[in-house]
C-alpha cells in the first residue's frame, strides 16, 4: 500500500507541458503504476493546495530498439505511467514556474 505522498514520482516538463501549463492550466507528472485518479487528486491539492477539476492517466509504452546485428528487440527505456491534471481556473503549481 503507498501514502499519498508515493503516488507521484516527478512532474513531466518537455515543450508540451509547458504549453499546456501556460495556456491550458494542464500540468504532467509521472505517476505510480497502481495510481488511481482519486489517489492523483488527492495528491496533488495536498501537497500543492490547489484545487483539481480533472486528472486523465495516460500508461506510456515502453521505448523499444533493434540490435544493430541479430536485428532483435530490445527495451531501451521502460514504461511509464503519467497523469495529465487540470487546475481551477487562476491557480498554478510552482514547480513549473522557472520554465515559463
Amino acid at each position: 500500500m503507498t501514502t499519498i505522498f508515493d503516488v507521484l514520482r516527478r512532474p513531466l516538463i518537455t515543450e508540451k507541458s509547458n504549453y499546456q501549463s501556460g495556456k491550458l492550466n494542464q500540468y504532467t507528472f509521472e505517476v505510480a503504476s497502481n495510481a488511481t485518479r482519486g489517489m492523483v487528486k488527492d495528491a496533488i491539492e495536498l501537497i500543492y493546495d490547489v484545487n483539481v477539476t480533472r486528472v486523465n492517466i495516460v500508461n506510456a509504452p515502453a521505448k523499444r530498439g533493434r540490435r544493430a546485428k541479430s536485428r532483435r528487440l530490445l527495451v531501451r527505456k521502460s514504461g511509464f505511467k503519467k497523469a495529465i491534471v487540470t487546475l481551477a481556473a487562476g491557480q498554478t503549481i510552482d514547480a513549473f514556474g522557472g520554465v515559463q
